[in-house]
């Protein structure tokens, strides 16, 4: 198989220079940028603060404006390898920001919308904003254009009721995807509870997970993550915060402790250059607690969901990452 390399540019804030590096990825790509073409640009603070926090979506140069959505986990019941509050308010109340969710699809405790909000408050997220499970009172369809997989990407009703969108997502391992970053918080993470069984069996039901196959549960989670990229135009932005870095995601109630040390806070106008800058720095970095969290991603095969995302025209897996500390 032909291996495309993509370089990337490490911007130092207050320096002259520049640093390259090379990345690869394990597919052809011909819809990525050629040299004529805008490379999207991804901003890293390596410390992680509110104040940082703050100034990465400033960087960003997309204000976010009337009704605004901050879609994030709001963690299962029992866990506590989510974004805490402490962290996000500043940002969050900056921007006059509600929280978003929508119900889970598995037992847990987040399943119904009343221990959803009892879970969001025990966790602190109703002390610092208010918090709306969108599937509350019901479910809206968004069209899916260019999907193997879905014709439809099934979210929470009141998701259309806000202006603009931040994906602010913790990054880490995930026990189905490999990693969960922004594309699986805009896709699994809006979707409501049929949407979210209609990702899962790729497109096949709404009631039941069924049993596909691999690569066809991460296509159809870019597929649905492009619905709400394409119904939010330039009114979305995305932010990942890479701490507590285990392989289970927010949505496991007893995940595994972190093996590797935090990486910082990035962002992006691209959702797929975010989460593979995010998992590039995963594999680029000298922490050698970092095989556990690669050996998740790859044993899900867990990039073929950026592969996938960029032939659906989402973005880029080439990018210039723009270090601001």
């Amino acid at each position: 198989m032909r291996r495309n390399i993509f370089t990337f540019l490490l911007v130092a804030g207050a320096m002259a220079g520049c640093a390259n590096a090379q990345h690869q990825s394990e597919a052809t790509r011909p819809d990525a940028p050629t040299a004529g073409d805008s490379i999207p640009k991804v901003y890293l603070f390596k410390e992680i603060s509110s104040e940082n926090l703050v100034k990465i979506y400033q960087a960003l140069g997309r204000e976010a404006h009337g009704k605004v959505a901050v879609k994030l986990s709001t963690g299962e019941p029992g866990g506590h390898n989510f974004l805490q509050p402490a962290l996000i308010k500043e940002l969050v109340q900056l921007v006059n920001g509600t929280i978003v969710e929508c119900n889970t699809a598995y037992g847990g405790g987040r399943s119904d919308t009343e221990s959803h909000r009892r879970a969001a408050a025990d966790h602190g997220f109703t002390a610092i904003a208010p918090v709306d499970i969108m599937d509350a009172e019901g479910e809206v369809e968004l069209p899916v254009t260019g999907g193997k997989h879905l014709t439809r990407d099934i979210v929470g009703k009141n998701f259309l009721n806000y202006d603009f969108t931040i994906v602010l997502s913790h990054f880490k391992g995930h026990a189905m995807g490999g990693f969960g970053g922004a594309i699986k918080n805009m896709s699994i993470g809006i979707a409501s509870s049929n949407g979210k069984r209609l990702i899962h069996s790729a497109g096949t039901s709404t009631t039941s997970w069924g049993n596909p196959a691999q690569d066809d549960f991460l296509e159809s989670m870019a597929e649905a993550a492009k619905a709400v990229a394409d119904h939010c135009g330039e009114n979305i932005l995305y932010i990942s915060v890479a701490n507590n870095l285990s392989v289970d995601c927010d949505c496991d109630s007893s995940p595994a402790d972190p093996q590797m040390g935090d990486i910082g806070i990035l962002a992006s106008l691209d959702p797929v250059a975010l989460d593979r800058a995010c998992t590039d720095l995963v594999r680029s970095s000298a922490d050698h607690g970092k095989i556990h969290l690669i050996e998740r991603i790859d044993s899900r095969h867990g990039m073929h969901t950026l592969d996938h995302a960029e032939a659906l025209g989402m973005g880029s897996q080439q990018y210039e990452l723009v270090a601001l500390d």
